[in-house]
């Protein structure tokens, strides 16, 4: 029997432990950044969850491993997770690698820091705060506040509480039974993120108004401005307006110039979700699809997108400057927040937060953009449309790829039409038919690994597939392997 640890002394050994990270990172390094990064390699080695749960072996037991075999664990989670940098990843709205901001992420993970205090963490306090102004002054507000967030959706939720404290300030201590029926307007398209804030919030779903958008999905201000009439006369109130640059499915952006005149018309909150657009500001040939994003109050920006700063990195901007996100979700706990500190306390920016813990985000992006600077960031949004015309052209080249429409950003919507339904009638049979083309075509492309792409319907079309251009790490060459593979699985449909 092995002698029980004696508690007195430190229960962890440095020189067992460095070795086993150096051999566990030298596994990281073959599996993920060379394997998974190499086209030669498979996007995901599919596995049915019953057959995965039993090659990991995850039951957890008392007694622990040994360290080979805990880095054969690591070997196989690697080996079995989706390669998500792979230049073949075509699935999500995030993809790609950045080696600087790789670093970053394994230093934040080293430094285990929380985001709360200045004299916990001194150094990511003052570095979030450079990197929110920089990101405020490309949305074009000279002063303002703002936080990183645990994601986009949490950015969304933000901006309804920070917009019913700013109308409501009673709110925070009275709740909502002394307020009116308050309501949301968005896009048709929206992320699903503004409902649930509704729901998460308790101003309810149904007090959500989808404001309808024209065939490229943006909103229609002359819509927003009937359905806020059509509100207000039925006893609620309007309050906030959650625009959309660069919507997850057609990439569409709404014209927030004629959208904030109607919010400044009727004194609501503008807020701009511009979590996967909101790069395009970045570039000087593509800002130009958020042009009036300066007019709104708050914005939501994920750089883990399309900057692949990496997951997760998402920040919420205001373009307040009252102390407005700090009046609004404080609770001035005494024993992280005393008043009378030796430094400023303003620099303890944790009541800022709904959170307490809160991971450092701030610093993979830092990192990145040191690196590359504002012009090797504009080059990766620049990049991802030059991608993405070549694609479309590429498209129309060939038989069988119909798109939903010209891309406005770097999502490509298209059927893919099987030999057997090319020429036949476009009746509701042909529809319901090529709506079941998308699942088998997912399904093999995950089963043999070679890529991936998702699908979905929307609205009355049926099944097709989304194409996100985004990744760095993508060549020309990937796209006509895209587009023969495509030809290869669905051929006998």
């Amino acid at each position: 029997m092995t002698a029980p640890p004696d508690l007195s002394e430190p229960l962890v050994d440095h020189q067992e432990g460095q070795r086993f990270l150096k051999e566990a990172f030298s596994i990281i390094l073959e599996e993920v950044f060379c394997k998974g990064t190499d086209v030669q390699e498979k996007v995901c080695e599919w596995r049915e969850p019953e057959d995965l749960a039993r090659l990991l072996d995850l039951t957890v037991r008392d007694s622990g491993e040994p360290p080979d075999q805990l880095l054969q664990r690591v070997r196989d989670v690697a080996k079995y997770s989706v390669k998500t940098s792979h230049p073949r990843f075509f699935n999500q709205l995030y993809a790609g690698m950045d080696y600087h901001s790789m670093a970053g992420r394994f230093l934040t993970e080293a430094l285990n820091t929380n985001l709360f205090t200045y004299e916990v963490a001194p150094v990511f306090v003052l570095m979030e705060r450079e990197i929110l102004r920089g990101l405020r002054q490309l949305v074009g507000w000279t002063d303002g506040d703002g936080i990183f967030c645990p994601g986009g959706s949490t950015s969304n939720m933000y901006a309804m509480s920070v917009a019913r404290y700013h109308f409501f300030p009673q709110a925070k201590t009275q709740g909502l039974s002394g307020l009116p029926r308050l309501v949301v307007f968005t896009s048709a398209e929206s992320h699903y993120s503004v409902k649930k804030g509704a729901a998460f919030l308790g101003f309810g779903t149904d007090n959500v108004v989808a404001v309808d958008v024209d065939e490229g999905g943006r909103m229609i201000p002359e819509d927003l401005e009937r359905k806020i009439h059509s509100s207000k006369s039925q006893d609620a109130v309007p309050f906030l307006v959650s625009c959309t640059s660069g919507t997850t499915v057609q990439g569409a952006f709404d014209p927030l110039g004629g959208i904030a005149d109607v919010c400044e018309k009727h004194n609501l909150w503008m807020h701009v979700d511009a979590a996967w657009g909101g790069s395009v500001l970045f570039s000087d040939k593509h800002k130009h699809l958020m042009a009036g994003v300066h007019r709104a109050n708050s914005v939501a920006w994920n750089p883990h997108k399309m900057l692949v700063a990496g997951l997760q990195c998402s920040a919420f901007l205001l373009k307040d400057n009252t102390n407005l996100l700090r009046k609004c979700h404080c609770a001035q706990a005494s024993y992280l927040f005393q008043q009378d500190k030796f430094y400023d306390v303003s620099m303890d920016i944790g009541d800022k937060s709904v959170q307490c813990s809160r991971k450092v985000d701030c610093l993979k992006l830092w990192l990145m953009w040191k690196a590359v600077g504002s012009d090797g960031l504009a080059r990766r949004v620049e990049k991802a449309f030059v991608n993405t015309r070549y694609l479309v052209e590429q498209m129309k080249k060939r038989e069988g790829f119909q798109l939903l429409r010209e891309p406005e950003f770097v999502n490509v919507c298209f059927w893919f039409i099987p030999p057997a339904l090319r020429g036949q009638e476009r009746d509701a049979e042909f529809w319901r038919r090529l709506g079941q083309v998308a699942p088998v075509i997912k399904e093999r492309m995950m089963k043999r690994g070679s890529m991936m792409v998702g699908y979905q319907p929307l609205g009355d079309r049926v099944n097709f597939f989304r194409q996100v251009l985004m990744s760095p790490l993508v060549s020309n060459r990937d796209m006509d392997f895209f587009l023969d593979e495509f030809e290869r699985l669905g051929s006998d449909l």
